[in-house]
C-alpha cells in the first residue's frame, strides 16, 4: 500500500498541512502547579522538528475552578500559564510544525491524586458522574454562562499567542459531553431535553462563543466521541440520521473539524447498514465537514489496555491508508506510536518498519 495518502499537504482556512498526520492529545501531568516547562516545551518541539503535521497539545484546563483534575496537567489560563503556552507554540515554529491546544474541562470526573482537590465545586449538568452515581451539584444558569466564557476566552488567547488552531474536547464523558449524554444530563431547561440535538445546547453555544472570540477563519476543532471512560458502550447517536441532527448542529454552531474519536479506528460505526464506514467517515458524509480519525493507529492492542499497562507491537497500517486513499476522513490522529517515539512520522515516510518502537506504559512516565 502506497504511503503517499498520508504525505498529501492539507489546506484548510489558515491551516496549511504539510502531511494528513496529527498528534493525538495525551495527558501527559508534566506541568508543576498547572504551568507548562521547558520540558514541555521541548516535548511538543521535537515532534514538529519530525513532521508531525498538526501538534494537538494535551488537555489544558480553561478559567473554571475545577476545569481540571490534576494539579500537574497544564493550565490555560493566568499569566504564567498563558506565558509557558507561548513558550511552547515558539519552539514548535521553530521547527516548522503547527499546534492546537486542547481546550478542556473534565466536569464530573473524581480527581486522580488523593492529598489534591481542586479549588471549587466541581461542574457537570446534573450532578452526576454516570448514570444514577450523584457527584456533586448541577451547574446553575451562572455557572452554564462562565463555562461558556471560559472556553471563549482561552480561545481568544490562543489565537493571540500564535496557535494555527484550537480544539475543544468535547469526549469520553468529559464536561462537554456530559451535556451530550442522556445518562447524566437530566437536566429540564434549554441545555437539556429527551434528543441528543436538544442536549447539544452547550456545545453549540461555547462553539458560538469560540467563534465570535477568534473570528470567521481561524480554525475551530472539536473532539467528540461515543464512548465515555465511564462506559465503554455508550452511545449518543445510535442512527445515521440522529449522527446527522448531533453533528450538523455543532457544525452549524462554528465547528471547521470534527476530531472523531474510536477505541479502534477500523470498526464500522453502523454495522447493521451495511457499511464499513468509520466514525470520522460518517461523520464526513453526513455534514460533509473535515475529519480526523483516530483510534489505535500504528500499534496493535487497543489504546484503554495499552493505558492500563498492556504492550502493544507496530501494526500495518494498510488498513488505514486505503481508507484515506478513498478520501473517507481526512486526517489522522496518532495518539501512543507519537508518545512513545517522537520521530514515528519520519520513519514511516522513509519507509523504516523495523525502527518503528514497540509501546510501553513507561512511556507516560518520561517527557521524551
Amino acid at each position: 500500500m502506497s504511503i503517499d495518502a498520508l504525505f498529501r499537504p492539507f489546506d484548510f482556512k489558515s491551516l496549511h498541512m504539510k502531511n494528513r498526520t496529527v498528534m493525538a492529545p495525551m495527558t501527559r501531568s508534566f506541568s508543576p502547579g498547572g504551568v507548562a516547562t521547558a520540558d514541555v516545551a521541548a516535548y511538543y518541539a521535537r515532534r514538529a522538528k519530525n513532521e508531525v503535521g498538526l501538534i494537538i497539545s494535551e488537555g489544558t484546563g480553561v478559567a473554571r475552578p475545577a476545569s481540571l483534575n490534576d494539579p500537574n496537567i497544564p493550565r490555560f489560563h493566568g499569566e504564567d500559564e498563558l506565558k509557558a503556552w507561548k513558550t511552547v507554540i515558539d519552539a514548535v515554529h521553530a521547527e516548522g510544525g503547527l499546534m492546537a491546544p486542547q481546550l478542556w474541562h473534565v466536569g464530573a470526573v473524581r480527581t486522580r491524586e488523593k492529598d489534591w482537590t481542586p479549588p471549587g465545586p466541581y461542574d457537570s449538568p446534573s450532578g452526576l458522574s454516570s448514570p444514577g452515581k450523584k457527584f456533586g451539584e448541577g451547574m446553575t444558569d451562572a455557572e452554564v454562562a462562565d463555562a461558556i466564557s471560559a472556553f471563549a476566552r482561552a480561545a481568544a488567547d490562543a489565537k493571540a499567542l500564535g496557535f494555527d488552531a484550537v480544539e475543544l474536547h468535547g469526549a469520553h464523558g468529559y464536561l462537554i459531553d456530559q451535556f451530550f449524554w442522556e445518562g447524566v444530563n437530566e437536566r429540564t431547561d434549554a441545555f437539556g431535553g429527551p434528543s441528543l440535538v436538544e442536549r447539544s445546547k452547550f456545545a453549540a453555544e461555547v462553539l458560538k462563543a469560540v467563534r465570535a472570540a477568534v473570528g470567521p477563519d481561524y480554525p475551530v476543532i472539536i473532539r467528540i466521541s461515543q464512548w465515555k471512560q465511564q462506559d465503554f458502550t455508550a452511545r449518543l447517536a445510535h442512527t445515521p440520521a440522529e449522527m446527522q441532527a448531533w453533528l450538523g448542529t455543532l457544525v452549524d454552531a462554528g465547528a471547521d473539524i470534527l476530531h472523531c474519536s474510536q477505541r479502534r479506528f477500523w470498526e464500522p460505526e453502523f454495522p447493521a447498514d451495511g457499511s464499513d464506514l468509520n466514525f470520522a467517515g460518517w461523520a464526513k458524509t453526513l455534514t460533509g465537514a473535515p475529519t480526523i480519525t483516530v483510534g489505535s493507529v500504528g500499534l496493535s492492542g487497543d489504546f484503554i489496555a495499552a493505558f492500563a499497562g498492556e504492550g502493544s507491537k507496530p501494526a500495518s497500517l494498510d488498513n488505514l491508508l486505503d481508507r484515506l486513499e478513498r478520501d473517507e476522513f481526512d486526517l489522522v490522529g496518532i495518539g501512543r506510536a507519537l508518545l512513545q517515539d517522537p520521530e514515528w512520522v519520519v520513519k514511516v515516510r522513509e519507509g523504516r518498519n523495523d525502527d518503528l518502537k514497540d509501546w510501553s506504559a513507561e512511556a507516560l512516565r518520561v517527557l521524551a
